[in-house]
């Protein structure tokens, strides 16, 4: 999953490099933490929050397997 995360988010910005995923996993939980530039967070963010309830909407979907809870959270 973080490797889709990381393609989804490479895609849509202009510092692809910039990219990092973080994952932390906890008992029923796992959580990402993207991070991209400064100047890429609104697209990633998209209008109205469209594109990040989307990358979230993918990763819950792959994540349907597991028994964890899946959170995508978007920062800098």
């Amino acid at each position: 999953m973080k490797e889709l995360i990381e393609v989804l988010a490479q895609s849509l910005v202009d510092h692809p490099d910039e990219v990092i995923v973080t994952e932390t996993d906890n008992d029923d939980e796992i959580i990402f933490n993207l991070k991209v530039a400064e100047e890429d967070m609104g697209k990633v963010i998209g209008k109205q929050g469209r594109i990040a309830k989307a990358i979230r909407a993918m990763v819950k979907a792959a994540a349907s397997k597991t028994d964890k809870k899946v959170t995508v959270e978007i920062g800098q």
